[in-house]
């Protein structure tokens, strides 16, 4: 199991057992997370499409396993639950992998989501493959693209109608 860990959060590479309990199983879900899935579970933007993509992948790639979702899991005084969910759309193509994250909503706008994707994204360029991340987002979800802004994205031209884009690029 990959797992990396921020002052308050646990990220957990979702697995392809894990990626099949997202779709069909709940109570597995929570077991092989060992915590407990929020009622409002998933998180906005998730649905049983994205959910059946990434068990796709994963069933066909289980070499790509941080390469797809992953949990975050809140660490504290009440025990361990799942706020949110991220990661990347499979592994890296010419330098580049791109990224998305969600917060179940009563867990937003605590700063989860900055915490999580600056994981990610250490994890990211901390492999070689890596020197470009890019996100899109909705144009109406200021939260998103100013957390963006925060982590040093920039904004480019290239964008699919209805979406923003940005990257994030370092020099090897």
């Amino acid at each position: 199991m990959i797992e990396l860990r921020t002052p308050r959060l646990h990220l957990v590479a979702a697995t392809p057992e894990m990626a099949r309990a997202e779709v069909e199983d709940r109570v597995a879900l929570e077991a092989l997370l060992a915590a407990r899935l929020p009622s409002d579970w998933p998180p906005p933007l998730n649905d049983d499409a994205s959910a059946r993509f990434f068990l796709n992948y994963l069933t066909q790639h289980p070499e790509a396993v941080g390469w797809m979702t992953w949990y975050f899991i809140l660490v504290g005084g009440g025990g361990r639950v799942a706020i949110g969910n991220g990661g990347f759309k499979g592994e890296p193509v010419d330098g580049t992998v791109e990224i998305g994250y969600s917060i179940v909503p009563r867990y937003q706008r605590r700063g989860f989501a900055n915490e999580a994707v600056r994981a990610l994204l250490d994890w990211a360029f901390s492999d070689d493959r890596v020197d470009r991340v890019v996100a899109q987002t909705l144009p109406e979800s200021h939260a998103s693209q100013g957390l963006l802004h925060k982590l040093g994205f920039v904004e480019t031209l290239r964008a699919e109608p209805g979406l923003l884009r940005f990257q994030f690029s370092i020099a090897r």
